[in-house]
């Protein structure tokens, strides 16, 4: 069965980078450009994994995975240019298991796909 990845990221050269990389996968991607519009997408259709922004205008990532994980359980991955260890464990409270830190590595990016939706 194609897993379905929701890319969340409020550039669209991102979004469109990632949406090729994981087709290539075999993956189904959604994309979108901003915190509300994730959780709208959340809310109709079945997401197998989240690949989140941290800094977005209106919701941040933080934000907007705490408001998704109130009601699932999807895996997200947090996108993040700040390495300093409070974002990751602010992640942690909201319920992100996993941040990678912009800029990375492609087949770093795909391994943690691979993982978060095995």
């Amino acid at each position: 069965m194609t897993k379905k990845i929701l890319v969340v990221d409020d550039q669209k050269g991102i979004r469109s980078l990632l949406k090729s990389l994981l087709e290539e996968e075999g993956c189904q991607v959604i994309t979108v450009g901003d915190g509300l519009s994730a959780i709208h997408a959340t809310q109709e259709q079945k997401i197998d994994l989240i690949i989140m922004d941290m800094r977005m205008p209106g919701l941040n990532g933080l934000e907007t995975a705490k408001r998704i994980l109130q009601d699932s359980t999807i895996p997200v991955i947090l996108m993040t240019a700040d390495a300093k260890t409070e974002v990751r464990e602010a992640a942690k409270e909201v319920g992100i298991e996993r941040c990678i830190i912009k800029p990375f590595a492609i087949d770093q990016l795909k391994d943690m796909v691979k993982f978060a939706i095995a």
